[in-house]
């Protein structure tokens, strides 16, 4: 399928590496401009997941017997058919979800480059650990666990998806992925492309709302789901799991703390702070979500983040001026808002900063400008809710004790920072926050290390991604003990 500039997209499911009709499709519309259609998405049925999953589990059966090296030699074949579709695909994404052009495009690189690093360590990580001794000889083999379910979300689809789908074929599991409604169109015409580089059925792609899920993560030959996405789906993930005991890995919301120290430069701080608030209009789950500054540097931190922040322009996602584009869906756009209006109720400042781009309709999409609450307080709701919008509290504090201690106050625990010019204390610093990641002088997309494990803890996951942890969340191990 090749995808020419403005024209509605048709997506079926793709099952047993054939595209699938459905008998009822949903009209998607392009968040930045709701008066255009972007794709009609097949709304998919218990009966498309069956199929999808059986399909899987065929293949399955001899995909496990695969040698290592091909299943790797594939996945680096997959990393270069999913960079070759960006040029033609990063603008239908934008269409769908209202990202800015460039964060389309760094979705799809972050996702070559998660399979092709996730195929790099598979041998090695594959090997047999052998012990031997007087006693007895033992083996530990890591084996694939089966079908595996992935359930993704809209905000960064492709990457979120291959950080599922690499570690799970390239040790031998088979894959049944659910998109989300509002991204499924680039997404799922990438992986039609990719499923060429391996046998019918290792990859499949079947769309639908909670019944579909529900069917993923109840059936009994699906042995593992890696589901991203909001932390109240997850409980009803893990219940629907649990009759059956599927292994779980969760990567879920996030209120991550930005400590600025007292020695950190602020124009340096804002340079690389500034693009982890606002990138994706603040929706993304490591995205800093709260600003902790020490009460001496209070006022002038916030006059330089306003500053800057006032020369942003808000547009669709296609025009090269924008800094930022709209909020995906109406629903978070009602949230945004509704978080907005509790915050001006409060006893913090509620201040709009930036531009509408010229010839934007802002009643044609949905469009929020950048919000900055000053004087917000800790306990505040808009410092402790994941905004998943260009809204950012700042908070004074006066101590790093407090500051620790209000960085820790929150079901949350996915990402943290801290800045400062003195990197031992900010190593020190960074250990006593309770979260799956801490950076130091950055907070963003250029933080991510796929030498790193990514993930959460408390309310913010179960488990990691990237690399050797990552790999291991798609194997069993089994122990061979011979004794002598």
């Amino acid at each position: 399928m090749t995808i020419a500039k403005g024209n509605v997209v048709k997506i079926g499911h793709f099952i047993d590496g054939e595209i699938k009709d459905a008998s009822e499709y949903r009209s998607h519309l392009d968040p930045g401009k709701l008066s255009d259609v972007v794709a009609n998405v097949a709304i998919g049925t218990v009966d498309d997941a069956e199929l999808a999953i059986q399909a899987a589990h065929k293949a399955y059966l001899s995909w496990r017997k695969a040698e290592p090296k091909a299943r790797i030699d594939m996945m680096m074949n997959a990393g270069e058919i999913l960079s070759e579709c960006a040029e033609e695909l990063a603008p239908l994404l934008v269409r769908e979800h209202g990202g800015v052009l460039w964060e389309a495009q760094t979705d799809f690189a972050l996702g070559k480059s998660v399979l092709q690093h996730t195929a790099s360590l598979a041998e090695a990580f594959l090997e047999p650990v052998n012990i031997d001794d007087e006693q007895c000889t033992i083996r530990i083999e890591k084996q694939p666990r089966g079908v595996v379910a992935a359930i993704v979300p809209w905000n960064m689809p492709v990457v979120l998806t291959m950080m599922k789908l690499a570690p799970a074929l390239v040790t031998g599991n088979t894959l049944v992925l659910k998109p989300s409604p509002f991204a499924s169109a680039a997404l799922t015409i990438a992986l039609q492309r990719m499923a060429a580089a391996f046998p019918p059925g290792v990859i499949n792609v079947v769309h639908g709302d909670v019944e579909v899920g529900e069917m993923l993560t109840t059936h009994p030959l699906v042995r593992k789901v890696g589901f991203t996405g909001g932390t109240a789906t997850a409980r009803a993930v893990i219940k629907s799991t649990a009759e059956s005991i599927k292994n779980l890995t969760l990567e879920l919301g996030g209120n991550d703390p930005a400590i600025v120290l007292d020695d950190a430069n602020i124009e340096k701080t804002l340079d690389r702070m500034l693009p982890g608030i606002f990138a994706r209009s603040g929706q993304i789950c490591f995205a800093v979500k709260r600003i902790y500054v020490p009460r001496a540097m209070h006022d002038q931190f916030v006059d330089a983040l306003c500053n800057r922040v006032n020369e942003f322009v808000v547009g669709h996602g296609l025009s090269e001026e924008v800094n930022f584009g709209p909020l995906a869906t109406e629903a978070q756009y009602q949230n945004v808002l509704k978080l907005i209006d509790t915050a001006k109720a409060s006893a913090a400042q509620v201040v709009e900063l930036g531009r509408m781009a010229d010839g934007v309709d802002s009643n044609d999409g949905y469009y929020v400008l950048p919000h900055v609450v000053i004087g917000a307080s800790h306990t505040d709701h808009v410092s402790c809710c994941e905004q998943f919008g260009p809204v950012i509290p700042i908070i004074a504090y006066d101590d790093e004790e407090q500051v620790i201690e209000w960085a820790n106050d929150t079901e949350y625990g996915l990402g943290s920072s801290v800045w400062t010019s003195d990197s031992e204390r900010g190593m020190q610093l960074a250990s006593r926050i309770e979260a799956g990641s801490t950076f130091i002088n950055s907070h963003s997309f250029e933080s991510l290390d796929l030498r790193m494990p990514f993930g959460g803890i408390k309310h913010s996951g179960i488990g990691r991604e990237f690399g050797e942890a990552g790999l291991s969340e798609y194997v069993e191990e089994h122990a061979i003990r011979l004794q002598k």
